[in-house]
C-alpha cells in the first residue's frame, strides 16, 4: 500500500485502539461472563451456555422489567421530543442576547451531578416536599402525598435532564433553514401552524430523530434516577442488573440482562437510522423530480 494511502489508517489507529481498550474489551468480557452458569452454593461455574438468556426470555418477571424499561424510555422520549421541538423553535426566533441566556438555562441540568439532581427531585416530590405541601394548602389532599415510587415521577425527573439533547439537536437542524422561506410562506397566505408543519418541522426532523435516539438510549439505561425516584417497587433493567451483581451476586445473569438491554438499544438505533436514511433518499428523489 502506498505511504499516502496509509495515512488515514494511521490517523484512525489511536482512537480505534482507545475504543478497543476502554469500550470493546469490557463489552466482550460482559458477553463472555453472561455465558457462564451460576449456583448459589458454589458461585460462578465455568460451564458456557445460553442458560441465562433462556431464563430471562422465559420468565414473565423479566418480561415485565424489560417492557417497563422500554415503555418508560418511550414515554420520556416522546415528552422530550414535544418539549424540545417547541423550545428549539422559540430559541431560533429569539434575539441573540436572550437566546444565549435561555440556552444556558436549558443546558443547566447537564451541569449538575446526577445524584444531586435526583435527590433534589426526591425532596420536591416526597411526602414533606413543596409539592405535597402545595396540594394540602389547595385542599387537594387531606395529608402528606408522596409522588415517589411512581412512573410519573421517574418520567418527570428523566425529562428534566434529557430534554436538552433534543433542543440542541433540533436547534442545530433549524440553523440550516433560511428565514426567507418562512417569510415566503407567510406572504403566500400560509398561517403560523402551516408554516411550522410544512416548512419548519421537515427541516427539524433529522435533528429530532437523532436526539430521540440519544434520549431513548439514555432513558433505557438510566440507573440513578429510577433507583432513587422509583425505588424497589419500580424496577427497570438497569436496577435489575445492579441487584443481580451486588445483591444476589449472580454476575452471569446480571451480565445477560445488560447484554440484552444493549442489544435492544442497538436494534432501535439501527431502525431509526434506517428510517432517517429512507427519508433522506426519498427527499433526494423528490428534489430530482422537481428539478427535472
Amino acid at each position: 500500500m502506498h505511504s499516502a494511502a496509509r495515512i488515514p489508517y494511521l490517523l484512525c489507529a489511536p482512537p480505534l485502539l482507545l475504543y478497543a481498550l476502554l469500550l470493546a474489551t469490557p463489552l466482550l468480557a460482559t458477553l463472555l461472563l453472561s455465558l457462564y452458569g451460576f449456583r448459589p452454593e458454589s458461585g460462578i461455574e465455568a460451564t458456557p451456555g445460553l442458560g441465562n438468556y433462556l431464563e430471562i426470555l422465559s420468565d414473565p418477571y423479566y418480561h415485565a422489567i424489560f417492557l417497563r424499561t422500554l415503555a418508560l424510555a418511550a414515554t420520556v422520549t416522546g415528552a422530550c421530543v414535544v418539549l424540545g421541538a417547541a423550545e428549539a423553535v422559540v430559541l431560533t426566533r429569539m434575539a441573540p442576547p436572550w437566546r444565549g441566556l435561555f440556552l444556558l438555562v436549558i443546558l443547566g441540568p447537564l451541569l449538575i451531578s446526577v445524584v444531586v439532581r435526583t435527590l433534589g427531585w426526591a425532596l420536591l416530590l416526597g411526602g414533606q416536599g413543596p409539592v405535597s405541601q402545595a396540594l394540602q394548602a389547595l385542599g387537594l389532599a387531606a395529608g402528606p402525598v408522596s409522588l415517589l415510587q411512581s412512573p410519573g415521577a421517574v418520567v418527570l425527573a428523566l425529562v428534566h435532564v434529557l430534554v436538552p439533547f433534543i433542543v440542541v439537536a433540533a436547534w442545530a437542524s433549524l440553523q440550516r433553514l433560511n428565514p426567507e422561506i418562512e417569510r415566503a410562506g407567510a406572504s403566500l397566505g400560509a398561517g403560523e401552524l402551516t408554516i411550522l408543519r410544512r416548512l419548519v418541522l421537515p427541516h427539524m426532523l433529522p435533528g429530532l430523530l437523532g436526539g430521540a435516539v440519544i434520549v431513548f438510549s439514555l432513558a433505557a439505561t438510566a440507573f440513578a434516577t429510577p433507583a432513587i425516584i422509583g425505588g424497589r417497587r419500580l424496577k427497570v433493567a438497569a436496577t435489575a442488573t445492579y441487584d443481580e451483581f451486588l445483591n444476589t451476586l449472580n454476575w452471569p445473569l446480571g451480565a445477560a440482562i445488560a447484554v440484552l438491554l444493549l442489544a435492544a438499544n442497538l436494534a432501535i438505533l439501527l431502525l431509526c437510522r434506517r428510517l432517517l436514511e429512507r427519508r433522506r433518499s426519498g427527499g433526494a428523489v423528490a428534489r430530482q423530480e422537481v428539478a427535472a
